[in-house]
């Protein structure tokens, strides 16, 4: 068990959260929430005891053991990955340290005996015979296969020491483990084992991310940061969204009526005030009215953008062709002799482990790559809106961000200008900080503000979900799911290619599967692939 008792944070004049009192059992899986920058990532490392609160504190139960997430991930660069997910249970791999090196010696004497029956005992006791399996259990689950496991992990690449990260925290049993965001950069397969392993675990989890169907899959709580304040509540994601929004709106309605009594009791005084008949009904009403408040609802950090896509022109019936096409990626992979035909109501989900290969896909598409070989024919009808996974060049600019935008706006008026970005949630004094200093989900959002000016038929998304918050990605997936025509996009966040995509493209190393489908009905062909 894991409480928290009084705990405040502040930086200077902000308070991210004051007087939290909460506890954490076993055998609950805990979904952390807020929106960007309420504090979800500093709350772990609180909890963690990597950052002491302003106020309070945290308590475990004596014996019990912590394992973080950890996030830096160029910290083990010269330990083999085997190594390094035992280093995720620090007593076992002190022992295992101890151990070897007093096996090694060529004769013990008998004070180094009586320490080796120790250590053997303590190393039974706490899983050390069954470590490497359990360490290769993982490993696998998680997409890296047998020969990386002596590997240094310099020698790995980002995504696979992020996966080795991940089993060390997974490593040993823990009582109480700690993710920040544990579904970044994987792929499909893992993340489905993920959420199978978070299913069994019968200790305690606390987990931050911002995908739906994660937390749906895996939370039996909900752990929500919100005006100032962090509360727990019984069920997943969606059960505390619906629950949330209605009382969100129960809240209102409450006020709303409470208003129209105040303005009927404001009337009849003013009404009858002098009227020596009706005086005493006046009085009885203005002491009613004095007792009667409206409660101030507290400015929650939550803010959805507004994000909806229109056409200028309906797109025809042909909206591609790519006829035998090769794209090369380097060591991301190579796709040869690809033949597909995108039709105005085809909404692709491109799937596949290269990402650099879907982005080249995407590249080639958008006429930034060349091909090695095949053709890209574009209907006549079709005008396209790319959205790129780096976006880091179109933000090298001294631009305002009204300045900014203006270049991909037909509309020049600032006001119009301004009130785009206002629903983008760049609302004030915000509207005119300069575009190199965005913030990753900034600029996410600017560049959704670009496609939406760009009121093309047919929309091109590599990876849009990365760096946006849980509102902004459900913003941006009701706005394609509203969007009339063709789509082809990636995504990690599950529920957004499930309810956008009717059809989907995998790039493998062996060739491609085009399948008109659900990403769920593909996904169930993936099953039983990585046990």
């Amino acid at each position: 068990m894991l409480q928290v008792s009084q705990v405040s944070l502040q930086y200077g004049s902000r308070s991210l959260f004051k007087d939290v009192n909460l506890t954490f059992q076993k055998g609950n899986c805990y979904g952390v929430i807020g929106a960007n920058g309420a504090g979800k990532s500093t709350f772990l490392k609180i909890l963690s005891g990597d950052l002491e609160p302003n106020t309070g504190e945290v308590i475990k139960d004596p014996g019990e053991r912590i394992a973080v997430l950890k996030q830096d991930h160029f910290a083990y660069e010269e330990f083999t990955v085997f190594e390094t997910v035992m280093m995720g249970h620090t007593e076992l791999y002190e022992l295992t340290q101890k151990r070897e090196a007093l096996y090694a010696l060529p004769e013990m004497t008998e004070e180094q005996g009586m320490e080796a029956m120790e250590i053997e005992t303590r190393f039974g006791e706490i899983g050390g015979y069954e470590a490497e399996s359990s360490a290769a259990v993982l490993l696998k689950g998680l997409g890296i296969p047998e020969e990386l496991h002596g590997v240094k992990m310099s020698e790995l690449d980002g995504s696979q020491k992020i996966r080795v990260l991940l089993a060390q925290a997974l490593f040993g049993n823990p009582d109480i483990l700690l993710l920040d965001e544990p579904t970044n950069h994987l792929d499909v397969e893992s993340i489905n084992w993920l959420e199978d392993y978070l299913e069994r675990f019968e200790n305690t989890v606390i987990v931050v991310s911002h995908d739906r169907h994660f937390l749906n899959r895996v939370c039996t709580h909900i752990c929500d940061i919100d005006y100032g304040k962090i509360h727990i509540y019984a069920g997943n994601y969606e059960f505390w969204y619906a629950a949330s929004q209605l009382a969100q709106k129960q809240r209102k309605d409450q006020n709303r009526r409470a208003e129209d009594k105040i303005e009927e009791l404001k009337a009849f005084i003013r009404r009858f005030a002098s009227n020596a008949s009706k005086a005493k009904q006046a009085t009885s009403r203005k002491k009613l009215l004095d007792k009667m408040t409206v409660e101030e609802m507290p400015a929650s950090s939550r803010k959805f953008p507004w994000v909806s896509f229109k056409m200028d022109r309906e797109p025809g019936k042909i909206v591609l062709e790519l006829q035998d096409l090769t794209i090369d990626a380097g060591e991301g992979g190579k796709i040869e002799n690809l033949q597909f035909s995108l039709g105005n109501t085809d909404r692709v989900a491109l799937v596949g482990e290269y990402d650099v290969l879907k982005t080249a896909f995407f590249q080639t598409l958008a006429g930034e790559k060349e091909p090695e070989k095949g053709t890209v024919k574009w209907g006549s009808t079709i005008t396209y809106s790319y959205f790129p996974r780096n976006n880091d060049a179109y933000f090298d600019t001294d631009l305002s961000l009204v300045d900014w935008l203006r270049q991909y706006s037909k509309e020049q008026d600032e006001t119009f200008i301004r009130g785009f970005l206002g629903r983008m949630l760049f609302t004030g004094e915000e509207a005119l900080k300069s575009a190199r200093v965005l913030s990753g989900g900034e600029k996410v959002r600017c560049m959704l503000s670009r496609m939406m000016l760009a009121n093309a038929n047919t929309l091109m998304l590599d990876e849009p979900t990365s760096h946006l918050d849980l509102e902004s990605i459900t913003a941006l997936n009701n706005g394609l799911i509203n969007f009339p025509g063709p789509v082809i996009f990636c995504t990690q966040d599950h529920e957004f290619a499930q309810t956008v995509a009717n059809r989907v493209l995998e790039l493998t190393p062996n060739g491609y599967l085009d399948r008109t489908m659900t990403f769920d009905e593909w996904l169930s062909t993936k099953k039983g692939s990585r046990k």
